[in-house]
Protein backbone atom coordinates (compact mmCIF):
# COMPACT_ATOMS: atom_id res chain seq x y z
CA UNK A 1 0.00 0.00 0.00
CA UNK A 2 1.09 3.57 -0.59
CA UNK A 3 1.35 6.19 2.13
CA UNK A 4 -1.73 7.87 0.69
CA UNK A 5 -3.69 4.63 1.05
CA UNK A 6 -2.52 4.24 4.65
CA UNK A 7 -3.60 7.82 5.37
CA UNK A 8 -7.00 7.05 3.84
CA UNK A 9 -7.27 4.03 6.14
CA UNK A 10 -6.37 6.19 9.14
CA UNK A 11 -8.88 8.88 8.17
CA UNK A 12 -11.57 6.21 7.80
CA UNK A 13 -10.73 4.83 11.26
CA UNK A 14 -10.87 8.32 12.77
CA UNK A 15 -14.20 9.00 11.07
CA UNK A 16 -15.71 5.85 12.53
CA UNK A 17 -14.25 6.76 15.90
CA UNK A 18 -15.86 10.21 15.65
CA UNK A 19 -19.25 8.62 15.04
CA UNK A 20 -18.88 6.19 17.93
CA UNK A 21 -17.63 8.90 20.22
CA UNK A 22 -20.57 11.15 19.34
CA UNK A 23 -22.97 8.50 20.64
CA UNK A 24 -20.78 7.79 23.66
CA UNK A 25 -20.90 11.51 24.55
CA UNK A 26 -24.68 11.40 24.32
CA UNK A 27 -24.97 8.38 26.62
CA UNK A 28 -22.37 9.73 29.03
CA UNK A 29 -24.32 12.99 29.31
CA UNK A 30 -27.48 11.10 30.17
CA UNK A 31 -25.84 8.81 32.72
CA UNK A 32 -23.39 11.19 34.40
CA UNK A 33 -26.26 12.97 36.16
CA UNK A 34 -27.59 9.77 37.72
CA UNK A 35 -26.44 9.60 41.33
CA UNK A 36 -28.06 6.48 42.81
CA UNK A 37 -26.50 3.57 40.95
CA UNK A 38 -27.92 1.06 43.43
CA UNK A 39 -31.58 1.90 42.72
CA UNK A 40 -31.87 2.58 39.01
CA UNK A 41 -35.21 3.00 37.32
CA UNK A 42 -35.83 0.86 34.25
CA UNK A 43 -35.05 3.85 32.02
CA UNK A 44 -31.82 4.61 33.87
CA UNK A 45 -30.78 0.97 33.65
CA UNK A 46 -31.41 1.02 29.89
CA UNK A 47 -29.36 4.21 29.60
CA UNK A 48 -26.43 2.57 31.43
CA UNK A 49 -26.69 -0.54 29.30
CA UNK A 50 -26.39 1.67 26.23
CA UNK A 51 -23.48 3.58 27.77
CA UNK A 52 -21.54 0.40 28.54
CA UNK A 53 -22.07 -0.90 25.02
CA UNK A 54 -20.88 2.36 23.48
CA UNK A 55 -17.92 2.51 25.87
CA UNK A 56 -16.82 -0.97 24.81
CA UNK A 57 -17.26 -0.11 21.13
CA UNK A 58 -15.19 3.10 21.32
CA UNK A 59 -12.39 1.42 23.27
CA UNK A 60 -12.32 -1.30 20.59
CA UNK A 61 -12.27 1.31 17.82
CA UNK A 62 -9.30 3.01 19.43
CA UNK A 63 -7.25 -0.12 20.01
CA UNK A 64 -8.20 -2.34 17.10
CA UNK A 65 -8.76 0.24 14.36
CA UNK A 66 -7.27 3.67 15.00
CA UNK A 67 -4.07 2.70 16.83
CA UNK A 68 -3.40 -0.12 14.38
CA UNK A 69 -4.07 2.13 11.37
CA UNK A 70 -1.57 4.60 12.74
CA UNK A 71 0.94 1.79 13.29
CA UNK A 72 0.55 0.67 9.69
CA UNK A 73 1.03 4.21 8.42
CA UNK A 74 4.20 4.60 10.48
CA UNK A 75 5.45 1.16 9.39
CA UNK A 76 5.10 -0.27 12.89
CA UNK A 77 2.72 -3.03 11.89
CA UNK A 78 2.38 -6.16 13.94
CA UNK A 79 2.93 -7.26 17.46
CA UNK A 80 0.74 -7.89 20.43
CA UNK A 81 -1.85 -5.54 21.89
CA UNK A 82 0.69 -4.44 24.48
CA UNK A 83 3.07 -3.56 21.61
CA UNK A 84 0.33 -1.39 20.10
CA UNK A 85 -0.24 0.29 23.48
CA UNK A 86 3.47 0.85 24.06
CA UNK A 87 3.73 2.61 20.69
CA UNK A 88 0.67 4.74 21.51
CA UNK A 89 2.34 5.70 24.78
CA UNK A 90 5.58 6.65 23.00
CA UNK A 91 3.56 8.89 20.69
CA UNK A 92 1.90 10.59 23.66
CA UNK A 93 -1.56 9.42 22.60
CA UNK A 94 -2.15 7.56 25.85
CA UNK A 95 -0.78 8.40 29.27
CA UNK A 96 0.56 4.91 29.79
CA UNK A 97 0.15 1.44 28.36
CA UNK A 98 -0.89 0.27 31.81
CA UNK A 99 -3.70 2.83 32.10
CA UNK A 100 -5.18 1.79 28.75
CA UNK A 101 -4.71 -1.82 29.73
CA UNK A 102 -7.01 -1.10 32.69
CA UNK A 103 -9.59 0.30 30.29
CA UNK A 104 -9.21 -2.80 28.16
CA UNK A 105 -9.65 -5.11 31.14
CA UNK A 106 -12.69 -3.11 32.19
CA UNK A 107 -14.08 -3.40 28.65
CA UNK A 108 -13.67 -7.17 28.92
CA UNK A 109 -15.60 -7.15 32.20
CA UNK A 110 -18.43 -5.35 30.40
CA UNK A 111 -18.49 -7.97 27.66
CA UNK A 112 -18.59 -10.84 30.15
CA UNK A 113 -20.90 -9.45 32.84
CA UNK A 114 -23.90 -11.77 32.86
CA UNK A 115 -25.35 -11.14 36.31
CA UNK A 116 -27.07 -8.16 37.83
CA UNK A 117 -24.85 -8.41 40.93
CA UNK A 118 -22.12 -5.82 40.81
CA UNK A 119 -23.65 -3.78 38.00
CA UNK A 120 -23.49 -0.59 40.05
CA UNK A 121 -19.69 -1.04 40.25
CA UNK A 122 -19.59 -1.73 36.52
CA UNK A 123 -21.62 1.39 35.76
CA UNK A 124 -19.50 3.45 38.16
CA UNK A 125 -16.37 2.28 36.37
CA UNK A 126 -17.76 3.27 32.99
CA UNK A 127 -18.49 6.74 34.34
CA UNK A 128 -14.92 6.94 35.68
CA UNK A 129 -13.18 5.72 32.51
CA UNK A 130 -15.28 7.42 29.82
CA UNK A 131 -13.63 10.86 30.20
CA UNK A 132 -10.28 9.13 29.79
CA UNK A 133 -11.46 7.65 26.47
CA UNK A 134 -12.48 11.14 25.34
CA UNK A 135 -9.02 12.46 26.25
CA UNK A 136 -7.29 9.63 24.40
CA UNK A 137 -9.40 10.29 21.30
CA UNK A 138 -8.48 13.98 21.47
CA UNK A 139 -4.79 13.13 21.83
CA UNK A 140 -5.02 10.74 18.90
CA UNK A 141 -6.63 13.34 16.65
CA UNK A 142 -3.98 15.89 17.61
CA UNK A 143 -1.19 13.42 16.85
CA UNK A 144 -2.75 12.40 13.53
CA UNK A 145 -3.06 15.99 12.30
CA UNK A 146 0.48 15.65 10.95
CA UNK A 147 -0.97 13.21 8.41
CA UNK A 148 -4.61 14.26 8.05
CA UNK A 149 -3.99 17.99 7.59
CA UNK A 150 -2.15 17.19 4.35
CA UNK A 151 -5.38 15.98 2.75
Amino acid sequence: MTQSEFITLLVDSLSKLDEGEKWLHRSYGQCSVITDLENLTDEEFDAFETLTSRFARVSDMLLRKAFRSLDRLELEEGGTLIDVLNRAEKRGVIESADSFREIREFRNEIAHEYTVDGLSQLFSGVLRYTPELFKISENLRTYCERYTSQR
